[in-house]
């Protein structure tokens, strides 16, 4: 790989110590500094600890308070503005991909209280009212499952207080073809040795969008033979119900049992209408395309631990959970060659999924020898999902009808086991170790296919470490090596197709892979971090990732028909560098107002062996994101904004086929007002620029091409919340 990323990190560096040293000179310009310092390198108390400072492993920790400060109804929109952490797909809309070093397809790890969520949960069934904090985990640990290439998300859903509270918080949002009505409502509090807290999210949306696209053809000479431009329209509705309860007990003997579940129902409903004019070349398959489709979601999780104290310090946490899911989808559509034309089309489609499992999860932490931190544990779960898809099409002469009757089941059995020591060798200088076995077997049956096993397995071994420099009394670097992968999804791996309605290169069908392999990385990552006074942050940080047997998206033309299916495809290289910096302003200028900066920026670099450039990097990774925001306080009131930016451009996913994501920026705005001891409200504008999205998918060959472009327009959303305890 090019040496300019490192050169550009040393540069960085550079630039980071300098202005380091100028908010020292800063800090210690100002009559009540030296106090502050001396406050922050006060050790041994909860107060002082800081995960993101102290901690050997690299993480960043954003409390409930940051969470909830943009008003923001999707866990998406939180996690867009935390450093080098992007979002796919547009703002405010839903199931957009969570991605660390800008890496799409799976690579970032997202765990849930700890633990992978389900095949099919979406991260937005989740309420940021219902999170008591998330951790983002730039290199993986043995303790987590090391399927974390990226990194790791870990969302810790809220936990019981000491204290009574009684809050409810009704919020209501607006905006272009979007209205919201919503309301949060938390309980907790102690009965002796009992606790509790219950936290419930209810949530109304309505939409109605547009999402236009046209798409471009060439002959083998250049000349233009395709020529189409599609509208759609969908107007529908979103209802969700979403139960936090958690349960502690104390026991005489000093173990505790905490019972936590997360219970998450939602309705989508819709209706659509595609409208799809060619002017040059053939016309498409259904040109109008009428739809109404419904998907329901139940889920079902909880767990329950058991802490046990050992004398001499020692502690095991052992936790069982189990998972009940379902899904159920049905979808009618109706085709016409022109609007009033005749039908040429009616398809109605159902599908069903269900899905339970259990889990295990424990961990013994010794404290035997002075100075460290040795644990060892397990992690295991059992999961069964049975699949079923009815496509009816009814007759009509003239029209060949395309009857589908496929079911499936899969199991997915996997365990892990790991041991990590975390050795405080000296007063400046931490080491973390761990090694993590992990193996995972899939089985998928269908009546359309044969019996399809998978098996892999990964030693995964882990070293960080923290060093503060000598003489300074906020520097410090971090190192870290660590060996990750990627199982492939149990959907990639079954060879059930999803069908295009008007099938092309750019619009293909979709199947799984039963060849697949994992894939499995190598890492390395370097940073240097400078503290200050009041929370003030410098940080310079590097990674690269060296990954086997890498998949990407391959596409066949298999009887008329253009698929898109998984493929491993030999090795691909990634690089990353990532700034970020925050302070108080009065630490640098004088008499500054009280308005905290925040800024952060990351640059990716990748490539892939086996397409031959240029632009022959990941599929789906974002070169350069970077997010600027300013918060101001003044008594009652609070306010702020940030203002979010994310690259695209093109990409060369094969020989044949490339994509394009446009520029994205977002600017959310907020404030707070305290209106009383237990009353406030929150205001929120997100999206303010209402920029446009484009995307691009790109087919070329000796014989011509095809680019297919679809928008996601851009608008503005309104939020205002009444906050109350009682």
């Amino acid at each position: 790989m090019p040496s300019t990323p490192f050169r550009l990190t040393l540069g960085a560096a550079i630039v980071l110590a300098a202005f380091s040293a100028q908010a020292q000179q800063a800090t210690s310009a100002a009559p009540d500094s030296k106090e502050k310092l001396q406050q922050v390198e006060v050790k041994g108390t909860a107060a002082n600890y800081d995960p993101r400072r102290d901690d050997t492993a690299s993480k960043i920790v954003i409390n409930h308070e940051e969470i909830i400060k943009y008003g923001d109804t999707m866990v998406t929109d939180v996690l867009k503005r935390l450093p080098g952490v992007t979002v796919g797909g547009g703002a405010g809309r839903m199931g957009g991909e969570v991605r660390m070093r800008g890496l799409g397809a799976g690579y970032t790890q997202v765990l849930i209280n700890g633990e992978r969520a389900p095949i099919g949960f979406s991260l937005d069934s989740i309420s940021p009212d219902l999170i008591e904090r998330i951790e983002v985990q730039r290199a993986a640990s043995a303790e987590f499952s090391t399927q974390a290439v990226a990194g790791t998300i870990n969302i810790v859903l809220k936990r019981a207080i000491s204290t009574q509270q009684r809050e409810a918080k009704p919020s209501f949002m607006a905006g272009h073809g979007v209205l919201s009505p919503s309301t949060s409502i938390q309980l907790s509090d102690r009965m002796g040795k009992m606790s509790y807290s219950l936290a419930v999210n209810g949530i109304y949306q309505e939409q109605d969008r547009e999402n236009p696209a046209t798409e471009e053809g060439t002959d083998a000479k250049g000349k233009p033979n395709l020529s189409r431009v599609t509208s759609n329209r969908e107007k529908g509705n979103f209802r969700g119900l979403f139960i936090v309860p958690r349960l502690n007990w104390s026991l005489e003997n000093g173990d505790a049992l905490v019972s936590q579940s997360f219970i998450g129902m939602n309705r989508v409903h819709g209706n659509g209408h595609t409208n799809t004019v060619t002017t040059l070349g053939a016309p498409s398959v259904t040109p109008n395309l009428d739809y109404r489709n419904t998907v329901e979601f139940a889920s079902l999780r909880t767990d329950l631990t058991w802490t046990h104290k050992i004398e001499g310090g020692g502690k095991l946490d052992a936790k069982i959970g189990v998972n009940l899911q379902s899904v159920d989808t049905t979808t009618h559509q109706w085709g016409h060659t022109q609007s009033g034309g005749p039908l040429i089309l009616d398809r109605a489609i159902d599908t069903n999924g269900r899905e339970h499992g259990l889990s295990t999860t424990g961990k013994y932490l010794s404290a035997a020898m002075e100075g460290h931190s040795l644990a060892f544990g397990w992690d295991g779960g059992y999961s069964k999902r049975s699949d079923e898809n009815l496509q009816v099409d009814l007759p009509i002469p003239g029209y060949k009808p395309f009857n589908i009757n496929e079911n499936s089941d899969a199991t997915v059995s996997r365990f892990a086991t790991f041991v990590q020591d975390e050795w405080n060798v000296t007063p400046r200088w931490s080491v973390y170790t761990g090694v993590r076995w992990e193996g995972i077997q899939t089985k998928t049956t269908g009546n359309t296919f044969g019996t399809i096993e998978n098996k892999s397995s990964v030693w995964s071994p882990v070293f960080q470490t923290l060093f503060k420099l000598p003489d300074s009394k906020g520097d410090q670097i971090r190192f870290a090596l660590t060996r990750t992968y990627k199982a492939p999804a149990t959907q990639s791996l079954t060879p059930r197709r999803s069908l295009s309605t008007n099938n092309s290169p750019t619009e293909p069908d979709r199947q799984g892979n039963p060849n697949l392999k994992p894939e499995l990385a190598l890492g390395l990552d370097a940073s240097y971090e400078h503290y200050f006074a009041e929370g003030g942050l410098l940080s310079a940080s590097v990674s690269t990732r060296r990954i086997t047997d890498y998949t990407r998206q391959g596409l066949i033309l298999d009887n008329g028909r253009w698929v898109s299916l998984p493929v491993n495809e030999g090795r691909a290289n990634t690089h990353s560098l990532e700034l970020e910096a925050k302070f108080p302003l009065r630490l640098v200028f004088e008499g500054a107002p009280a308005i905290d900066f925040r800024w952060n920026i990351a640059r990716n670099w990748s490539r892939v062996e086996s397409v031959p450039g240029p632009d022959n990097r990941l599929d789906q990774q974002t070169p350069l994101s970077s997010t600027l925001g300013l918060d101001y306080k003044d008594g009652a009131l609070s306010m702020g904004g940030s203002l979010t930016f994310r690259n695209g451009g093109f990409v060369r996913i094969s020989n044949t086929t490339s994509g394009y994501q446009s520029v994205r920026r977002d600017l959310d705005l907020y404030a707070l007002l305290k209106t009383g001891p237990k009353t406030q409200w929150r205001f929120a504008v997100q999206n303010l620029l209402q920029q446009d999205l484009h995307n691009a998918n790109i087919y070329a060959d000796a014989n011509g091409s095809d680019t297919r472009v679809a928008t996601l327009p851009g608008h503005a959303t309104a939020r205002v919340t009444y906050e109350v305890k009682f």
